[in-house]
């Protein structure tokens, strides 16, 4: 355990970090600021206070898809190091897998339900073939920024520059 001696106060650390995380667990839940303060026997302005401090972003839902992606764990870390809402990142492997793993109408129902699920967004980053950006264009109505990693068809993983994806994801 982690002390701190705070004039004639002395703070458990691992008290308050286990505080702060049922306090976020509730929030993220759908508990209200005000459920969580009654709780938890805290004000609820600190809760506001709280979530003020760690927002890294308010507002617009932000999806990422991508395939095939050559350095896609390093993609899905800048993903998760934004708080995106959804990432579905592939390599060329992963992506031939999903479709021969399947039947035909299990890829239509599969694909659907990621379209589907995309409309919820407020924007999707998608980076593909320039075929592929101009379809989830239009899929998306719109609700998309493109980063084109290549002309169509690609058929090996390509490199996606995170400069340029944190330079987007900076915007938002």
């Amino acid at each position: 355990m982690q002390f701190y001696r705070i004039g004639d106060k002395v703070i458990n650390s691992k008290y308050l970090n286990k505080t702060i995380n049922k306090v976020l667990k509730m929030r993220q839940s759908g508990y209200s600021q005000t459920k969580v303060a009654e709780e938890l026997g805290l004000e609820r302005s600190f809760i506001s206070r709280l979530e003020s401090i760690g927002e890294i972003r308010r507002g617009n839902k932000i999806a990422l898809v991508g395939f095939p992606i050559k350095n896609k764990d390093e993609i899905i870390q800048i993903a998760q190091d934004y708080g995106l809402e959804y990432t579905l990142v592939m390599t060329e492997e992963e992506r031939w897998n999903f479709i021969q793993e399947k039947s035909g109408l299990n890829i239509f129902e599969d694909v659907i339900e990621i379209l589907v699920e995309l409309k919820e967004y407020d924007l999707t980053i998608f980076l593909g073939s320039d075929m592929r950006l101009d379809l989830v264009d239009k899929l998306l109505d719109g609700k998309i920024i493109g980063l084109k990693i290549g002309e169509s068809p690609i058929k090996e993983d390509k490199y996606v520059d995170p400069e340029e994806l944190k330079e987007i994801l900076d915007t938002f």
